[in-house]
């Protein structure tokens, strides 16, 4: 019983689709198609033409029931004299409907095999396990260098400028007593020749 109510949900407007979102669109579509159809006039071809132009372009009706109504419209226009039927494009369908396509399990594993060559994918792997190991050696170089360096870096900054500081400070101090040592021995001076 609830087999015959399921079946019954996936039937729309006369058609029995294989799924329940399809018979909802299907039944959405032919509640636009009663909705067009009473505001449609008739006796204005241009207008129509402009109304089937839109729903083609738009992909506006995509099951069979919206699919019947465009060939409604397709069939008055091609029925009108003064309508250039150049104009009237044909109704694109974006399903396929070939028997083979449809019963092949997966087209695509045909077209694209797996590799049949092992021994390509292990030297491959080697390969990257050797450059890996290389990249993580060369990483822990340049760290060895940069730690062991004279020049300042990102990893010793503070302790290269302390040094610098204190190296200045100490040398300024030594020309500071080397100035007042002078500066003594010229005041000594001075003072012995005054005293004379």
């Amino acid at each position: 019983m609830e087999n015959t109510q399921q079946n019954q949900s996936r039937i729309a407007e006369g058609f029995s689709f294989y799924t329940l979102k399809d018979a909802k669109l299907a039944q959405n579509e032919a509640n636009k198609v009663r909705l067009l159809e009473s505001k449609i006039d008739y006796s204005k071809p241009d207008a129509i033409l402009r109304v089937y132009d839109k729903a083609v372009s738009e992909r506006l009706f995509r099951t069979p029931v919206g699919l019947i109504f465009l060939k409604k419209l397709q069939d008055y226009l091609h029925g009108r004299t003064d309508i250039e039927q150049e104009k009237v494009v044909p109704i694109p369908l974006f399903h396929t409907f070939d028997e083979d396509v449809r019963t092949e399990s997966n087209p695509a594993r045909k077209r694209v095999r797996p590799s049949e060559k092992k021994e390509n994918e292990k030297s491959g792997y080697r390969i990257s396990v050797i450059l890996n190991i290389l990249l993580i050696l060369a990483v822990l170089a340049m760290f060895w260098i940069t730690l062991n360096a004279d020049q300042p870096n990102i990893l010793n900054y503070e302790t290269a400028l302390k040094n610098r500081y204190a190296a200045w400070e100490q040398e300024l101090t030594e020309r500071e007593q080397t100035i007042r040592e002078k500066e003594r021995a010229y005041m000594e001076e001075e003072t012995s020749e005054w005293n004379n």
